[in-house]
């Protein structure tokens, strides 16, 4: 967790269940409150002009949704819509930044989160800006797989969908297919029972 729950209790936490495939907040919506995932995972998500979902990021438990944005005055540029059944805490945007102001090592790491997600994300655009399938599928793999404990080959179980991934890295479906088929045949990853090891 980024900020332990007892923390968070003292300035006001409530937490919230959701269903799968529910919003926590959408596109447009102004900032107010601080969200951290207990349990589940979480897309960021929006549509582009012919409807066609982009996928930003998936995040998971002990991840926090979007706060960066509480430290500007901007809309959400995203959808947050819960993958599977989740729990989230969530406290306001005055208490999370008491509590900022009164556990300065807190502060420093959430700077940290939010430095690392970042240098990932640079990382990932890298990848989806070449015209190799294979390429921008390995920078989304290790973007996912740079957050878990799981650093041998084959030991992370990838639970994105191929829809998830082309929507992720703007392949279409089948082009992700035949990307994942190739890799295989590579020893890139493993398909186990269709799930994807890396």
């Amino acid at each position: 967790m980024i900020i332990d729950q007892n923390l968070l209790q003292l300035y006001g936490a409530e937490t919230s269940q959701f269903k799968a495939h529910e919003t926590i907040f959408q596109e447009a919506d102004t900032p107010k409150r601080y969200y951290q995932i207990i349990e589940g995972r979480v897309k960021l998500n929006h549509y582009d002009e012919d409807g066609k979902e982009i996928i930003q990021s998936v995040l998971f438990s002990g991840q926090s949704v979007c706060e960066l944005l509480l430290f500007i005055t901007e809309k959400y540029p995203v959808n947050a819509i819960t993958l599977t059944p989740c729990e989230v805490t969530t406290i306001p945007k005055s208490n999370f930044f008491k509590l900022l102001a009164d556990h300065p090592n807190v502060s420093l790491d959430i700077n940290k989160f939010i430095s690392e997600r970042l240098y990932q994300k640079f990382v990932m655009m890298q990848h989806n800006l070449s015209l190799r399938p294979e390429v921008r599928l390995l920078g989304i793999l290790d973007y996912f797989k740079s957050y878990s404990n799981n650093k041998g080959k084959y030991s992370f179980e990838v639970y994105l969908t191929r829809k998830q991934m082309a929507a992720i890295t703007g392949l279409r479906i089948e082009t992700v297919i035949r990307a994942i088929k190739k890799m295989e045949s590579d020893h890139v990853l493993k398909l186990i029972n269709s799930k994807i090891f890396y």
